[in-house]
């Protein structure tokens, strides 16, 4: 098996990509990035030199260079991660998040539909990983299905959606093999400092603020990324073309209540006393379109191919904090912008 995973530098990337190159030898993984901000080939170093890894730097919106790539490899496999991901970017810049997330899906929506029809017997999975942002907000009550009707309410959220929407036409119109996951909000270790948990936990770090849109009312179910990493390889294995699965951690808390349980729990590694942490809470202005809640139900998940999430969150919480302040040269690298400058020699696009 050749598989291509995209986005594979990036933060679920990363684990996708390590999970499947320990796990199947036989198999050769194909890890496709752009290396923008979110992409860091460092969360990659204990598997760089592994015989069935290999990183191919390029650009899903380059439809010749996807093309080429697919001719020359013939992958017998997609696990498409590659995205835009920040809902703030989205708001400031909306057409990047169009290309990247619609336009360079099609692209490989389109390689892989001619790999295919080359030979049907060989290709065996287009997968596309997407989020529960596209079913828009919940009231107090009620969970995300995967039968859940599309709402999404910011430029990222419906990027994604129409990304979701091409996957399952080209499943229909062409009978290409795809499917889709959608999962709930994820966090853990090599987490890009701009999203919530990792950016206060660098900012606990050098006593600065703690930004808290509108009153930290929102709700989220979280989910540690070693777990949807093992999600996503029980459902590339198991999960039948044309299928959808939700994928959530059942652990929601509003955001208020995530930063105060990790102030509580720096406050202890830190060696400060307790409260200290909490007075760099700083609420700010709410975001435009702010969904107040997500809950994902992933029953479906559970009952039909046997995953279940192996952490709750205060655990994992406590194993995310611990990974970043043992690793304070990768987020001092991150943060300073540093490893971009010492990776972008390294690769060329091929």
């Amino acid at each position: 098996m050749k598989i291509l995973i995209t986005g594979g530098a990036g933060f679920i990337g990363s684990h996708v990509v390590r999970l499947f190159v320990n796990t199947y030898p036989n198999y050769t993984i194909y890890n496709l990035d752009k290396l923008t901000y979110a992409g860091n080939l460092a969360n990659l170093k204990d598997i760089e030199s592994k015989p069935n890894y290999k990183f191919i730097k390029g650009d899903i919106v380059d439809a010749e260079f996807i093309n080429k790539l697919f001719s020359e490899h013939k992958f017998n496999a997609v696990i498409h991660l590659a995205a835009e991901s920040h809902v703030d970017r989205s708001i400031t810049n909306p057409l990047e998040f169009v290309y990247t997330n619609v336009i360079g899906t099609v692209n490989l929506l389109n390689a892989a539909k001619t790999i295919y029809k080359e030979d049907i017997s060989a290709f065996k999975l287009f997968y596309h990983v997407s989020t529960d942002e596209v079913y828009g907000s919940l009231g107090e009550t009620g969970m995300f299905l995967e039968t859940t009707a599309y709402d999404p309410h910011s430029p990222y959220s419906a990027s994604k959606a129409s990304s979701d929407h091409f996957v399952r036409a080209y499943h229909d119109t062409y009978g290409l093999p795809a499917l889709i996951s959608n999962c709930s909000n994820n966090y853990g270790p090599n987490h890009f400092p701009e999203k919530l948990i990792p950016l206060c936990i660098s900012n606990i770090k050098n006593n600065k603020p703690l930004p808290i849109y509108g009153k930290g009312e929102n709700i989220r179910d979280w989910l540690y990324v070693i777990d949807h990493a093992r999600a996503i390889d029980t459902i590339f294995h198991k999960a039948k073309a044309g299928s959808t699965y939700n994928i959530g951690g059942h652990n929601e808390w509003t955001n208020i209540d995530v930063i105060k349980l990790l102030c509580k729990i720096m406050d202890r590694k830190l060696n400060r006393a307790e409260g200290t942490n909490e007075k760099l809470i700083t609420y700010v202005k709410d975001r435009a379109g702010h969904d107040l809640r997500y809950a994902i139900d992933s029953t479906k998940l559970q009952n039909d191919l046997g995953w279940k999430p192996s952490l709750q969150f205060e655990e994992g919480l406590e194993k995310t904090v611990d990974w970043y302040l043992t690793n304070e040269e990768w987020l001092n690298h991150v943060t300073s912008g540093d490893y971009q400058k010492y990776y972008e020699q390294q690769y060329v696009k091929r």
